[in-house]
């Protein structure tokens, strides 16, 4: 077996087994002589059976452990073990046996560890096979078929003495056809935690159970008044259904004495889909298609309600930021610690206002408890004063034989909240299948037991798995916790109860330098240029907020969009926390050309002055205002606006409208003259593109003035002509007026000479025809003072009274 330990993986050559084997049999020659020449064995002795020589073809039967109950027997108890053995070789195996081997008790974690590692190793020791009863037998085993087993022992039976954790080791022996003797063929170890006894002090364990997911909501919202959320996919959806990863987290975690620890993203996004949301259809001309999973979503935060109340909850800063990636890459970046506060500021509210519980956003949570000083001064620059870190990457203390407690005080009040790296990481691993879920509980109750047996000083241990659990993972941890709270060495304890725990003396304070940043984490990272586009985004964010007439519904989805751009789950994605980005990047572009100059052609002017118009369009829903419109002249010396080189108007326009304003131009020489239209805000940035069109100057010439006043003076010629014909037509009427009267009256005096009772009868011409006052009025009266009209026909020109 030294070849293979040394190196692992590889299997002997042919010519190093024959060597191997005829050592042992020389070895065994005299080994065998002496052992006839031995006086006969004790009965107790011989009671113990020899362990059966281990087979040439290591490992040819798969020995699984699919189920061992209880994971922590006390006495009276019966453990049951059940699982598999699998005939991975060429040959049937006969004569087969499945045992159960309680080995040496394993007193420290790295041995535990140990045996972990080698799990399947038939080399590494076991111990003595219990009474042959406890097992279970098969006449053969064929090649490629597997075969269950089950068996069950009482716990007074298993002969285990002091308290601690023991190797208990599953066997398969057997024998083959070219090996004629019992052999183990396969083996399978694991843990048996032994403490029937209460201890006097218990260990007080906190264990963290995250609600955090992938970022799954964009920046983009509907235009409606309800402003309809917009998901970028519907995995949320799966994951909070019946059987969903985040559903498994819920139904399991409820039962269980934990510190829930939340990413209020999480919570928010759910809220979201509890209405109407969105999803981008996969071409981008589709329309969106409407998510479906509204009564999933009421359900699932129903669920979350019920599992969090009388427990408690620690809120992380809204979307789960990743604090490393600030540290290292984003401090230099103006405006990203600004973020971080904004997240840490909403994530109480958020948790408060959708779960109805007072959250703590006393913690920061860097990625896998991996701290360095620029890590402690960004965790706690949002108001944090614990930092949960883990003990793998922080100082374990001096020479310590145990494992300390879980605080340390690292200085400015800030507190390093050590999680046990042994006990956080033991469900890392694959767990889909049962042997290994049953493999990581009994390691986690191992490493417990061992731990709390180190010392009888009373210490706090805190527990912090992988963010995102699988469903699987889940299934193991809350398998692994009500284990352990049913145990005697163990009790639950609050996340916050931990941190304010008495510290150890003794346990090391110092913060990790920067170069023990583990470089596996480190290449991960947000880079730079994540946070460069994340503070440009914010840069336009605030150019285009201060001109809405209801900011509240850009700033809120864009900031927290912001803050979902540097979260922890975008490590080791870094293409797809690029896209993301940039599609917030994007979509606040789209939305601020909504206002903007229409593009205007050049324009000509035939005069000295005139009015040229500028038309301001807004496409968004909402209003715009505390905007100001520019229209400069680039040469003010041909072409000024209002007397100056430019002019300013302000803007206020309504949603889906346009509005044009005029300005008032003075030309000042011919030729051509550039104008510049340009939208600014009120503290004096521009705001869109500028609009560019050319003014073309045409003076007025000394033709045209010809050509005017030649025009003007045609018209009074004509205006005196046609005075003077009607002058003329009125005084001619009136002479013949006078030759009639004249002739008239020399007839009536030729007649009154032979008649002159008739000159008495006949009125004269000034008399009225009826002056008494008692005549009847006629219609064609004329009114009274109103002067004698002349019947002929008027004038040219002349007013008609009719």
């Amino acid at each position: 077996m030294a070849e293979a330990a040394d190196f692992q993986g590889t299997s002997p050559s042919p010519a190093r087994r024959w060597l191997r084997r005829t050592g042992a049999v020389l070895a065994g020659t005299p080994l065998l002589t002496g052992l006839l020449q031995l006086p006969a064995a004790s009965p107790a002795e011989a009671a113990t059976p020899a362990a059966p020589r281990a087979a040439s073809d290591d490992g040819s039967v798969a020995v699984s452990v699919d189920s061992l109950t209880p994971g922590a027997p006390a006495e009276g108890d019966t453990v049951t073990v059940s699982g598999t053995v699998t005939n991975k070789g060429k040959k049937t195996v006969t004569d087969a046996s499945v045992g159960l081997r309680v080995g040496s008790l394993l007193d420290t974690r790295s041995s535990i560890d140990t045996v972990a590692k080698n799990s399947d190793d038939i080399g590494s020791p076991v111990g003595a096979e219990i009474d042959d009863k406890y097992t279970e037998k098969f006449s053969k085993l064929t090649p490629g078929v597997s075969q269950p087993y089950t068996i069950s022992v009482p716990a007074d039976e298993l002969d285990l003495g002091q308290d601690g954790v023991y190797d208990l080791s599953v066997t398969l022996t057997g024998e083959t056809s070219d090996q004629p003797w019992e052999q183990t063929l396969g083996v399978r170890h694991t843990f048996l935690p032994w403490q029937p006894d209460e201890a006097d002090a218990k260990t007080k364990t906190t264990f963290m159970w995250p609600l955090i997911s992938t970022v799954h909501m964009t920046a983009e919202t509907g235009s409606d008044e309800e402003q309809t959320p917009v998901f970028h996919d519907d995995e949320l959806a799966e994951e909070i259904s019946p059987g969903g990863r985040l559903d498994r987290m819920v139904t399991l975690g409820k039962d269980l004495d934990v510190t829930w620890v939340i990413d209020p993203d999480l919570l928010a996004s759910v809220e979201a889909m509890t209405t109407r949301y969105e999803i981008p259809g996969e071409n981008a001309d589709d329309k969106n298609a409407v998510g479906g999973h509204q009564a999933v979503a009421k359900r699932w935060l129903t669920e979350v309600q019920k599992a969090v109340a009388d427990k408690e909850v620690v809120a992380l800063p809204f979307g789960d930021p990743d604090l490393a990636s600030l540290a290292h890459h984003g401090t230099s970046v103006t405006g990203s610690l600004r973020h971080l506060k904004e997240a840490t500021d909403v994530a109480a509210g958020t948790v408060e206002s959708i779960l109805h519980v007072t959250a703590s956003t006393d913690f920061a949570w860097p990625v896998e408890g991996a701290v360095d000083p620029s890590i402690i001064k960004v965790s706690t620059s949002a108001g944090a004063d614990k930092v949960i870190t883990r003990g793998d990457t922080f100082e374990g203390g001096r020479d310590l034989t145990y494992t300390p407690t879980a605080p340390r005080p690292i200085g400015g009040g800030t507190t390093a909240v050590v999680a046990d790296a042994r006990l956080s990481t033991v469900f890392d691993g694959d767990t889909t299948r049962a042997s290994a879920s049953t493999q990581a509980v009994q390691r986690f109750l191992a490493q417990s037991l061992t731990l709390a047996l180190q010392t009888d000083r009373p210490r706090s241990v805190v527990i912090a798995p992988q963010r995102t659990p699988s469903a699987a993972q889940a299934q193991t941890m809350a398998e692994a916790i009500g284990a352990l709270q049913d145990s005697t060495w163990s009790q639950p304890q609050d996340l916050t109860a931990a941190a304010k725990s008495k510290p150890d003396p003794d346990a090391g304070t110092e913060v990790p330098p920067a170069s023990a940043y583990p470089k596996s984490l480190r290449k991960q990272e947000l880079p730079r240029s994540a946070f460069e586009q994340i503070a440009r985004t914010q840069d336009k964010l605030d150019r285009f907020k201060v001109i809405l007439s209801n900011p509240s519904r850009v700033v809120t989805p864009f900031g927290r969009a912001l803050n979902r751009g540097m979260a922890a789950s975008w490590r080791g994605r870094p293409a797809e926390a690029a896209i993301y980005r940039s599609g917030v990047e994007t979509y606040l572009d789209t939305l601020s050309s909504q206002v903007r100059l229409i593009e205007k052609s050049d324009t000509k002017l035939s005069g000295r002055s005139a009015t040229i118009p500028v038309t301001v369009q807004n496409n968004l829903v909402q209003g715009v205002e505390h905007l100001v419109l520019r229209l400069t002249s680039t040469n003010p010396t041909r072409l000024e606006i209002d007397g100056n080189a430019y002019e300013e108007q302000p803007i206020a326009v309504s949603g889906g409208h346009s509005q044009s304003v005029k300005f008032t131009t003075n030309a000042n020489a011919n030729g051509r003259a550039t104008v510049v239209a340009q939208l600014y805000t009120q503290d004096g940035r521009p705001y869109g593109q500028p609009v560019t069109f050319d003014v073309k100057v045409t003076e007025i010439t000394a033709t045209v003035m010809l050509v005017i006043g030649g025009g003007v003076l045609l018209l009074v010629l004509a205006g005196f002509r046609m005075y003077t014909q009607r002058k003329r037509a009125a005084a001619r009427q009136a002479e013949e007026r006078e030759q009639e009267n004249a002739a008239d009256a020399a007839d009536a005096d030729a007649g009154d000479a032979k008649n002159p009772e008739a000159s008495e009868r006949r009125p004269t011409q000034e008399s009225a025809p009826d002056t008494r006052e008692d005549a009847p009025e006629q219609p064609s009266d004329p009114a009274p003072d109103t002067a004698p009209e002349s019947a002929d026909p008027s004038g040219t020109g002349e007013r008609v009274d009719r």
